[in-house]
């Protein structure tokens, strides 16, 4: 059954997606563009997310090991709570999924739980709704309840398992192969290449000719040599060509597969998980939004999707205007958001005229990536430069960014316009 938002006084600016991208928006818009425009309270931010819930998603790989490697009220944070501050009725939170949507009529179709269908009509819209990992264990690919699931049937295979394959030789892949090393094999002596009496087998299978592509040679060899010793054997040049049974790894978490890569070889694992790419979430946009990798076409300048029609906006890992990376969306957000409030200006009854130019968004090209391998060690580079294996784990392998997202979550970070 469908039903439709009444709430024909209000300019709704609705945002798709409750993460970084999505939350960090409606924090800035709330702050610095809402206060400022004329008749402020006719305007609503509206975030919807299929998940209640924020999380830190790049803490997945440590995370599913154990509810007792973080503090779980703060990896998990409630949306709803953390924008309890704002005045009433500039907000709203929709627990749905975006199902369809309409850039002609500027509606948007939202799935809820109860599988009613709410049709949402929208002043300005902002797509965030990220990409979808393929293994469940990587992300928030759905609601809460589906990811801790997802993880407890995952940690009750685990003790069992005594061939671990994990397809992907991005940070992702890496650094689950470096935490579950570590957590089942520990770590090699001061003078050991390898642990001595390894308990499970883990091989990471890489399609490139090195892991980690974003990082320099040196780096990756590195990243290597430091998944040796916690008992992490890699594979490069190759590639999974087939998994049976086909749903191993990407929906039945614990199932055995028999893993064929295109170099002919077999490998038989108790545990596999896919840790290559991602899928960006966009199945409810039309083909002609998207780019031949299914992003949203944006601008890369002004972060704005230009065949949309007015006030559309994208960021993130859904966008196509830079490479999916937390630190360059935290750079876009200031940039979509003056562009928005310019945008919301010029169509403002007291504000016909131009507010300003544009702001330029120019993704940060630099070698920037940091990379954990279990709980002391890890590679990476910051702004070109590569950083020790300690920095490493002071910036992020310690907590995997925990340290950073209470702020972002309750919108601190966000306390000045930038």
């Amino acid at each position: 059954m469908a039903q439709k938002s009444d709430s024909p006084s209000l300019k709704q600016i609705v945002i798709l997606g409750g993460s970084y991208s999505g939350v960090s928006t409606a924090h800035y818009l709330l702050k610095h563009a809402i206060p400022q425009l004329p008749k402020k309270k006719t305007y609503q931010v509206v975030v919807v997310s299929a998940s209640s819930k924020a999380m830190c998603r790049p803490a997945c790989p440590r995370a599913l090991i154990s509810d007792d490697m973080f503090p779980q009220e703060k990896l998990f944070v409630n949306i709803p709570q953390a924008f309890e501050q704002y005045p009433k009725g500039s907000f709203r939170f929709i627990e749905g999924t975006a199902t369809q949507l309409d850039h002609i009529s500027r509606a948007v179709s939202i799935t809820l739980p109860s599988g009613y269908i709410e049709h949402l009509d929208f002043y300005a819209l902002v797509i965030a709704t990220g990409a979808a990992t393929p293994s469940p264990l990587l992300g928030l690919n759905r609601d809460v309840a589906y990811l801790r699931n997802s993880w407890t049937t995952f940690r009750e295979a685990l003790p069992k398992a005594q061939t671990i394959v994990i397809a992907g030789g991005g940070p992702a892949g890496i650094e689950t192969a470096g935490e579950l090393g570590e957590y089942l094999n520990g770590r090699a002596g001061w003078f050991s290449t390898k642990p001595a009496n390894p308990k499970v087998s883990i091989t990471v299978v890489n399609a490139r000719t090195k892991i980690l592509p974003a990082l320099r040679p040196a780096l990756a060899q590195k990243a290597e040599t430091y998944l040796a010793q916690v008992g992490v054997t890699v594979i490069n040049n190759a590639r999974v060509k087939s998994v049976l049974p086909e749903s191993a790894g990407s929906v039945d978490v614990a199932s055995k597969a028999t893993v064929s890569l295109d170099s002919g070889t077999t490998l038989n694992a108790d545990l596999y998980i896919p840790a290559f790419g991602t899928h960006p979430n966009t199945s409810f946009i039309a083909k002609e939004l998207l780019t031949s990798d299914n992003r949203v076409n944006t601008n890369t300048s002004t972060l704005r999707v230009d065949t949309a029609g007015p006030r559309i906006y994208a960021i993130g890992d859904v966008s196509s205007a830079a490479r999916p990376a937390v630190h360059l969306i935290l750079e876009a957000i200031p940039v979509l958001c003056a562009n928005m409030k310019r945008d919301l200006f010029q169509t403002s009854d007291n504000s016909k005229d131009s507010f300003g130019e544009d702001r330029v968004y120019k993704e940060d090209m630099r070698e920037t990536q940091m990379v954990p391998i279990g709980k002391n060690k890890g590679v990476g580079a910051a702004m070109g430069y590569a950083l020790p294996s300690w920095l490493v784990w002071l910036i992020k392998g310690r907590d995997y960014w925990l340290w950073t997202t209470g702020p972002l979550w309750s919108g601190k970070q966000w306390a000045k316009e930038k």
